[in-house]
C-alpha cells in the first residue's frame, strides 16, 4: 500500500482499470504454473540466483517441452541456497506477491517447506477456472501469446495470437550465419512450432541454402505461410551487434560463398539483406494488416543476455522504419539509456511505436524513468503501457500489479507539480493501458458474460 494518500488514491483508480497484455509466451490449456519451479525459477529470477552463486545458470526445460517433477526438484533444491542472498531484487518482491496473494504463502521458502508449498501450486496447475480467476484478478482484458503455442484453441476467447517464427536479425552466441539457418528452418515448412531462446542446439534442415535465388525463395515461402488471418503481429528481435546496412545482389552472393569461413562482416551482410528483404515482402503483401513488432536492447550471453544497445543500430533503426512507410513498428525495448533516444524517432516516424519495459527495464526504478520520459515525450496513441512477457498467469499477475503501482506513483508526482489533474491521470493511464493497444495492436478485450 502507498504511504502517500494521492498516490494511494491513483492506485486505487489503476486497479480498476483494465490491460491489455501485449506479449506473453502463455500456453493454450496450461496457463498457469505447472509447480512451484515456474514462479520461483522465472527466467529473470534465475538470472539473479546465478549471479547469487547459484550453479545453474540456463534456463529450465522449454516449451514445446516441460521440466519433468525431477528437473524442477532438482533446481529448486540446487536454488533454496541462495534465496536469501537475492531477496531484495524486485523480482524477489514479485515471487512473494505471487505467493501471498495467489496461494495465501507468506512464510520464506526452505528447504524444510518448500515441498509443501509446491504441492500446493502442483494441486492447482490443471484448474482451468483457477487461472481464469487470476487473469480476472490481475485486470486483463486480452492477451497476445504466440501463435505456436495456441495448443487446440481452447483459450482462443482469452488470446490474440503473434507469429514468431524465424529470427533473422537475432545473433546467437558464437554464431555468424544465424540469418541462414533461420531461414532454413522455416523454408518448407509452416509456423508450427515454438522457437527457444537461446536453445544452443542447431539440428540440421532439410533444405540449404546455396544461392541468391534459394535466398528468395526460402524468403517467399516465408510469407506466404504468415497466417494473416489468424494472427495481429508478427515478433522477432533487432540485434544491435549487426550493421544494419544496404547490401546489393552481388555482395550477398558473395559473402554466400563465404559460408564456410563466416565472420562477422557475413553475419552483417546476411542479416542485412534477408531482413529488408523480408520487410519488403510483408510490407507489399501485409502492410496495414500486421504489426511489426521487435525486441531492441538485448544481447546474448551464454545463457541469458546483457542490456547495451548501440547509437549507430538506433540511427539504422530510424532508416529501417522510414523505408517501410507502409509497415507499423513497435519497439519492446531493454535499455533505459536508449528510451530518450528512442522517443524521439517516435516523434518524427509515424509508424514506430514503443510497448512497455522488457527484460532489462523490467525494475521499478527503470520503469519509473521509462513513463517519466514517455509522458512527457510521447502522445498516448505512440505508447503501450504493458506487456507481461509471462510464460505462466501467475507471472502476468505480478508484474501487471508491480506496473499499476510504478505508474501510481509516477502520476502521482506529476500531479503534485501540476502537470496533470487526478481525472487527467487516470485517463491518461487508461490510455496506456487499454485503449492505445486496441488501436496499436488490434486487440478486442474479451466478451464478458
Amino acid at each position: 500500500m502507498a504511504t502517500d494518500p494521492l498516490e494511494q488514491h491513483l492506485l486505487e483508480a489503476l486497479n480498476e482499470t483494465p490491460i491489455l497484455d501485449a506479449h506473453t509466451h502463455l500456453v493454450g490449456g496450461r496457463l498457469g504454473a505447472r509447480g512451484l519451479h515456474d514462479i520461483l525459477l522465472y527466467h529473470m529470477a534465475v538470472s539473479e540466483l546465478y549471479a547469487a552463486g547459484c550453479p545453474s545458470g540456463a534456463r529450465l526445460t522449454q516449451y514445446p517441452g516441460w521440466p519433468d517433477t525431477a528437473e524442477a526438484h532438482r533446481r529448486i533444491e540446487e536454488a533454496l541456497p541462495y534465496l536469501d542472498r537475492a531477496r531484495n531484487t524486485s523480482i524477489s518482491w514479485g515471487i512473494r506477491m505471487i505467493l501471498k496473494d495467489l496461494y495465501g504463502w507468506i512464510d520464506p521458502v526452505t528447504p524444510d517447506n518448500w515441498r509443501e508449498l509446491d504441492a500446493l501450486i502442483r494441486e492447482r496447475a490443471d484448474d482451468r477456472a483457477w487461472h481464469r480467476e487470476i487473469v480476472q484478478r490481475a485486470g486483463i482484458g486480452r492477451i497476445c501469446t504466440e501463435i505456436s503455442r495456441r495448443e487446440q484453441g481452447q483459450d482462443d476467447d482469452l488470446f490474440h495470437y503473434s507469429l514468431e517464427w524465424a529470427f533473422f536479425t537475432r545473433c546467437q552466441w558464437g554464431e555468424h550465419d544465424t540469418a541462414l539457418y533461420e531461414l532454413e528452418k522455416c523454408w518448407g515448412h509452416t509456423p508450427a512450432t515454438a522457437s527457444p531462446i537461446g536453445a544452443g542446439a542447431r539440428p540440421a534442415t532439410e533444405r540449404v541454402i546455396r544461392t541468391l535465388a534459394d535466398v528468395h525463395e526460402a524468403i517467399a515461402w516465408y510469407v506466404d505461410q504468415i497466417p494473416i488471418d489468424d494472427i495481429i503481429s508478427t515478433a522477432t528481435h533487432l540485434s544491435t551487434d549487426i550493421d544494419y546496412q544496404p547490401v546489393s545482389d552481388a555482395e550477398m552472393g558473395s559473402a554466400l560463398a563465404r559460408r564456410a569461413t563466416a565472420g562477422s562482416r557475413e553475419r552483417d551482410v546476411y542479416a542485412s539483406y534477408i531482413h529488408e528483404a523480408f520487410l519488403t515482402a510483408l510490407e507489399a503483401r501485409h502492410g496495414g494488416r500486421l504489426l511489426f513488432q521487435f525486441s531492441f536492447g538485448a544481447e546474448p550471453l551464454p545463457f541469458e543476455t546483457d542490456s547495451r544497445i548501440l547509437q549507430r543500430t538506433i540511427a539504422q533503426l530510424a532508416e529501417m522504419v522510414g523505408r517501410h512507410p507502409g509497415l507499423q513498428f513497435q519497439c519492446y525495448l531493454s535499455s533505459a539509456h536508449a528510451n530518450q533516444s528512442l522517443c524521439t524517432l517516435c516523434r518524427e516516424l509515424p509508424n514506430l511505436s514503443l510497448a512497455a519495459y522488457w527484460w532489462h527495464n523490467f525494475f521499478p526504478s527503470i520503469m519509473a524513468r521509462v513513463m517519466n520520459e514517455r509522458l512527457d515525450m510521447l502522445p498516448l496513441n505512440r505508447q503501450v503501457g504493458f506487456f507481461s512477457d509471462a510464460y505462466c498467469v501467475e507471472w502476468t499477475y505480478a508484474k501487471a500489479g508491480m506496473v499499476r503501482r510504478v505508474l501510481a506513483k509516477v502520476l502521482a508526482d506529476k500531479v503534485s507539480m501540476g502537470q496533470y489533474d487526478f481525472d487527467s491521470a487516470v485517463s491518461i493511464a487508461r490510455e496506456m493501458l487499454y485503449e492505445t493497444p486496441q488501436r496499436l495492436c488490434g486487440m478486442v478485450p474479451m466478451k464478458q458474460g
